[in-house]
């Protein structure tokens, strides 16, 4: 059995009001307003050559706006073009082309203005493009003769689209090519072979290129291979096939992904590795693809500049690349112009901050024109990007454009400047309901209005003290959010608006409610076929509300057939089939919530039933589990059923599920779990990047059966690793070095591809900065180091996928020498005839070149005796 959470849809509600939370006070569109932009185009607008074009842009304002065009900034006149109209309402642009005409002849930069008495607010400037698929040209392609063992690049040069095509390569029967570390496709769409095979003549070669808009493939013409063989292929240092030379520049724009990319030549075959110059790469932005010969880093920024280089290595040799990276950043903003609204003789400001690299500039503009070109108002102040309005009136309405670039790109903002007198009022429902679940979030609303923006205070059951603070947070569009309700949160809340022209109010009451929870839940089952199999589902909710109690099959609607019985706290079924067999859900839930719970049945074949003299048969050893399955795959689980062997009259009291990796220990099975005898089907826990076989034995008292045949193999998704390796330690072998060792992780802990360690070091005394090194095998020597220096070490895993934890720090030390020095100002003084007492000063430290362990006192040898030595400590 297993609970579940529940499905997404279940939070929406939730999450859509937290969203919402922040949102800017609106001015109610039965009063005055300037134009407001609601909808329009995305700035570079590609449109299929098949369909009419659309330029949307549609606007709110009171009185509603009109709307005209530019294109190419002047006057787009749409009463003169036949074929262009507007919608209703609206000032989307509709170009019609079932008459005829060419949609390439109205590209061009178009851009939307919505006006009413109180202003004019701006579209961005939309890039009308129609899409183009241009058709591959003809050619001839003569066999590509090669050596083998060679290097090789296929060439696509594919024909520009708009946007770009998608680039793959098939045969040309459109079988798709096999790529590996060897062969593989770049980002520019040529096939990179960093060795070329005979086996690589067994197909033809031909890149395909896919159009988004026109749904079309078009193929080159097939490359053909020649391979020419020798008697063994020499083996060869790598070189770099992309990008040549042994460095390069790149620029990224912030926000957008960065790829970098080598591929290398070589045999055998190179492996490619990545490292970032000064620092670690981005493990949260960062991942390997093609192989490793590719890098992206997502949602790039300015600390991700700097340079990067590729290590690509062979048994014969290493070369590097360096990529030099810069981000540059088109404008993105830092603070953007909000509407303003105000009072007669009210002071505000609008504010345009954003930043960009190479540093935007900043452009006003009001309704639609330059500021500097507009009426002087002696209300209004330009200083950079801030316009100070004082004493603000009725006639200083307008909209304002606020337009920051660079040679990147451009953001444009509209904001308005409205001058009301308006007493506060409540624009929801009044004496609303809530009903909310025990201890979830929730929100209670008061969208309010006013002008001067009124101030607005929650009271909870007419009691004088504002809710605000500890579990309560008001927001700035009135809402009240309760971090975890309670029981004694129940009750009435009374929102008030007010403002120097009056106040208003309005009430919510909020019940709180008990959760639904299923107490019973439903239990894996093993039947045999034609039994009777219940299924309880007993649920405990709030009875104010109304329950559901619904059953799944593997995850559908279940069919309620005459072969069943459904109740409030149990599914019967009758005559148990083999169709039967599968999950089966329980959803208790009410219009507020709901709780879920799941369970497996297995269904069994006929089996014959044991007689009395059976039972007087001797006991033996279960036979061994069959028909091993795999099912409910998941990233970190998967579910194991397997039909019971003869129990050989002793009943099984155990199975023992045991798995088999392939990489580090393949042949060698490890114990996973233990399970009662009375199950079959069991859900095991994963590890990331593990390629699991499984197998069973079942356990009775007389012994253990033979382990059944393994399951399928079953790959786990890989993921950076949780831990780092155990056994840390740093001792020298030498004077003068230091050997870092560690226990080596296993299959279940790599998580991923190539695990490797990253190892650090620096001097305990100095703080200097870390030494590194990445290494594969499990100890590493740091070579010319002072005598007996205290080191702090860290060794950290790393896969493909990413690094693990930061590692703890260890203490260890460079290896000892002989001591520099010797006790000194040694006393003798003499105790009696059989003892003496020997006194001496302590070496100093410094001298000791080591750990001092004892102090060896020699006794000379008298005549005919051996030299004897004491040792203290």
């Amino acid at each position: 059995m297993a609970r579940q959470q529940p499905p997404p849809w279940v939070h929406a509600a939730v999450l859509f009001c937290l969203l919402s939370l922040s949102g800017a006070i609106e001015i109610p569109m039965d009063l005055s307003q300037p134009p407001t932009i609601t909808k329009q185009s995305v700035k570079d607008h590609i449109v299929d050559p098949r369909d009419n074009i659309l330029i949307e842009c549609e606007a709110k304002g009171n009185p509603a706006p009109s709307f005209h065009w530019t294109r190419n900034s002047k006057f787009f006149n749409i009463a003169k073009d036949p074929r262009v109209s507007m919608r209703r309402r609206s000032g989307t642009l509709v170009i019609d082309f079932r008459s005829g005409g060419r949609p390439e002849d109205y590209e061009g930069e178009y851009q939307c203005f919505a006006r009413n008495k109180f202003g004019t607010a701006l579209s961005n400037r939309i890039r009308l493009q129609v899409s183009k698929s241009p058709l591959w040209p003809k050619e001839n392609l003569d066999p590509v003769v090669v050596q083998e063992g060679a290097p090789l690049t296929l060439q696509c040069n594919p024909p520009p689209g708009l946007p770009s095509p998608v680039i793959f390569w098939m045969s040309s029967s459109m079988e798709p090519i096999t790529q590996d570390k060897r062969v593989s496709q770049g980002h520019n769409g040529d096939l990179y072979f960093s060795n070329v095979m005979l086996q690589d003549t067994q197909t033809d070669y031909s890149c395909n290129a896919r159009f988004h808009f026109t749904h079309t493939i078009q193929q080159k013409n097939a490359f053909t291979l020649r391979v020419l063989t020798t008697r063994g292929v020499a083996e060869r240092t790598p070189s770099f096939m992309y990008p040549q030379g042994t460095a390069s520049s790149q620029m990224v724009l912030r926000g957008m992904d960065l790829l970098l990319e080598c591929i290398a030549s070589g045999v055998p075959t190179p492996d490619i590795a990545w490292y970032k110059k000064g620092g670690d790469l981005p493990s949260d932005k960062a991942k390997f693809e093609n192989f490793n010969k590719a890098l992206r880093i997502t949602n790039v920024s300015e600390e991700d500049s700097g340079e990067y280089f590729c290590l690509a290595s062979n048994k014969m040799g290493s070369i590097r690349h360096t990529i030099s990276v810069r981000v540059k950043a088109a404008p993105y903003w830092l603070d953007e112009p909000k509407n303003l609204i105000l009072a007669p003789g009210e002071d505000g400001r609008l504010v345009c901050r954003a930043n960009g690299n190479p540093k935007p500039t900043v452009q006003w503009m009001v309704n639609g024109e330059p500021l500097q070109s507009a009426p002087r108002n002696p209300n209004r102040e330009v200083a950079g990007d801030t316009i100070i309005f004082r004493d603000t009136q009725i006639s200083s309405r307008a909209v304002y454009q606020c337009n920051t670039s660079n040679e990147h790109g451009y953001l444009l903002a509209n904001a308005f400047v409205s001058v009301l007198d308006v007493p506060p009022r409540m624009l929801s429902p009044r004496n609303q309901l809530i009903r909310v679940i025990l201890y979830n979030r929730t929100r209670l609303d008061c969208p309010f209005f006013g002008s001067p923006i009124p101030t607005l205070r929650w009271f909870k059951n007419g009691q004088g003290s504002n809710l605000d603070g500890g579990n309560y947070h008001v927001y700035e569009n009135g809402s009240l959010e309760i971090e975890m309700i309670r029981k004694e949160d129940q009750g009435i809340y009374t929102c008030v608006a007010t403002n120097i022209l009056g106040k208003a109010e309005n009430q919510v009451r909020l019940e709180v409610k008990d959760p639904t929870r299923i107490f019973r839940m439903p239990e894996d089952q093993v039947a045999k076929r034609g039994t009777t199999v219940q299924l309880e589902c007993r649920v405990k909710h709030d009875p104010s509300l109304k329950l559901t109690v619904a059953w799944l099959k593997d995850d559908e609607p279940l069919y309620i057939g005459n072969r069943m019985k459904k109740e409030d706290d149990s599914l019967t079924i009758f005559g148990v089939a083999e169709r039967d067999q599968g999950s089966y859900t329980c959803i208790a839930s009410t219009e507020l919530d709901q709780d879920l719970a799941k369970a497996y049945l297995t269904v069994l074949a006929d089996q014959a039933t044991p007689t009395n003299r059976l039972a007087a048969l001797p006991k033996g050893r279960p036979d061994r589990p069959r028909d091993l399955e795999l099912t409910d795959l998941a990233e970190r689980s998967v579910r194991l059923t397997w039909i019971p062997g003869d129990d050989n009259n002793s009943p099984i009291t155990d199975y023992v599920v045991q798995f088999e990796e392939d990489q580090f220990q393949p042949g060698v099975w490890h114990d996973h779990s233990k399970f009662p005898g009375s199950v079959n089907s069991a859900v095991l826990q994963l590890s990331p990047y593990v390629n699991y076989q499984f197998r069973v034995i079942a356990i009775n008292e007389v012994g253990s059966s033979h382990p059944s045949l393994p399951s399928e193999r079953y790959r786990t998704s890989g993921a950076p690793p949780e831990s780092n390796p155990a056994d840390v330690k740093g001792e020298g072998t030498r004077k003068n070095n230091m050997e870092i060792t560690w226990t080596p992780m296993n299959a279940t802990s790599a998580f991923g591809p190539n695990l490797r360690y990253i190892v650090k070091w620096r001097r305990r005394e100095t703080r200097e900065t870390w030494n590194n090194v990445t290494v594969w095998g499990s100890r590493y020597v740091v070579g010319q180091t002072p005598v007996y220096v205290p080191y702090e070490i860290r060794v950290q895993a790393e896969n493909d996928f990413g690094k693990g934890p930061e590692p703890n720090t260890v203490i260890g030390y460079s290896g000892e020498d002989y001591p520099r020095a010797a006790p000194t100002d040694v006393k003798i003084r003499v105790l009696n005839s059989t003892a003496i007492s020997l006194q001496w000063n302590r070496v100093y430290p410094d001298t000791v070149q080591g750990q001092l362990r004892e102090y060896r006192v020699r006794k000379p040898a008298a005549r005919g005796e051996p030299e004897s030595i004491v040792e203290m400590t």
